[in-house]
């Protein structure tokens, strides 16, 4: 039964800055205050603010403007409760303190993950599901990929006609660390002659070869779009021994170089990198985003009122719903074999 009694809400984005996320705190903000008469808590800098206690006081007015503005105007960070050894009390605390009835947490998986054990704990917490990489279960799509996916396409674009003038093979880097939905995306809508992805190990030797039959072949200029989290079939050449940083994720980027340089030493041509990094993230959000973005917030802030805790909203067959923090998390949302087949079509 839903509770139309007014609540004490806190709202947080963790893990990576994504376009999109003030479209959801608006629209949390905007329900919550007019409809249910909510008083709307933004913490600062994710998890970690919830852990000190640290946050702003949210209403209409301070997020008049928003829509359009791009990363989040409360901080994020890729801090967890579950990593420090009091982190759990902390928010607790936090909560108890300033008297916090739920928490709308928006992030991706590492953010989510943290949401799933808290609600385990006993804490009432509703999951918004943010990614550019699109990667995670449970939702056709998350905001922020749709951004992403555009910006991609517009430089590969732009890519090739600088290719065509010079007879060249251009590598374009693109996001993805564990999945390759931007690049597959990127790559179909950008005219790419061919996608290499985390979830397909590549062969080189296959690679060089059909880039050579194109060349020779009178087709002048070639872009390869390779995920940052691309691998080689082991054994195909060499790269680096993997590193992670602080939180545990695994260092990526540069793949790009590496594949560029054994393709130009392979085939002769000449070959140039352009890594795109974290021009995708950044920048105002695509309409398909903040609408999208705006049907999840509203989604959120009624979950928080019909109780509907450890939940994550979702979107299945353009309609909003419901799905248990458990299962969105449970793993990665990999590319899927009919849309990879589709991509390979059109390969060189």
């Amino acid at each position: 039964m839903t509770n139309n009694s007014p609540l004490r809400v806190g709202i947080l984005t963790g893990g990576g800055d994504c376009p999109g996320l003030n479209a959801v705190i608006r629209a949390v903000v905007r329900k919550g205050e007019r409809v249910y008469g909510d008083a709307l808590l933004g913490f600062h800098d994710g998890w970690r603010g919830v852990m000190d206690g640290d946050y702003t006081e949210l209403d209409i007015e301070r997020l008049r403007g928003t829509l359009p503005r791009g990363g989040t105007i409360i901080g994020t960070s890729r801090v967890q409760s579950y990593g420090m050894p009091d982190g759990v009390e902390r928010v607790r605390r936090t909560m108890a303190d300033l008297e916090v009835d739920a928490v709308v947490a928006i992030g991706g998986e590492g953010t989510l993950s943290c949401a799933r054990q808290l609600h385990r704990d006993g804490f009432p917490v509703v999951g918004v599901p943010k990614a550019i990489d699109n990667d995670i279960a449970m939702t056709e799509r998350t905001f922020g990929f749709d951004t992403a996916v555009t910006i991609a396409t517009e430089a590969i674009d732009r890519l090739h006609t600088t290719a065509e003038s010079h007879n060249r093979i251009m590598i374009v880097e693109v996001m993805g660390r564990h999945v390759g939905h931007i690049a597959v995306w990127a790559g179909l809508a950008g005219g790419a002659t061919m996608t290499l992805i985390p979830e397909e190990p590549f062969d080189i030797a296959e690679v060089c070869s059909a880039l050579t039959r194109r060349h020779e072949s009178g087709k002048y200029a070639s872009i390869v779009v390779v995920a940052e989290g691309a691998k080689p079939i082991p054994g195909t050449f060499h790269i680096p021994m993997d590193e992670f940083d602080e939180y545990g994720h695994l260092r990526l980027g540069g793949i790009a170089n590496r594949v560029a340089t054994e393709i130009e030493k392979r085939t002769g041509f000449e070959t140039r990198v352009t890594i795109l990094g974290h021009v995708q993230r950044g920048g105002s959000p695509t309409a398909l985003d903040r609408v999208l973005s705006s049907r999840f917030g509203i989604a959120a802030i009624d979950a928080v009122h019909d109780g509907a805790f450890g939940q994550m909203v979702a979107l299945q067959s353009n309609e909003i719903v419901r799905v248990s923090l458990e299962e969105a998390t449970a793993e990665l949302k990999p590319v899927s074999s009919s849309l990879w087949a589709t991509a390979k079509e059109f390969f060189a």
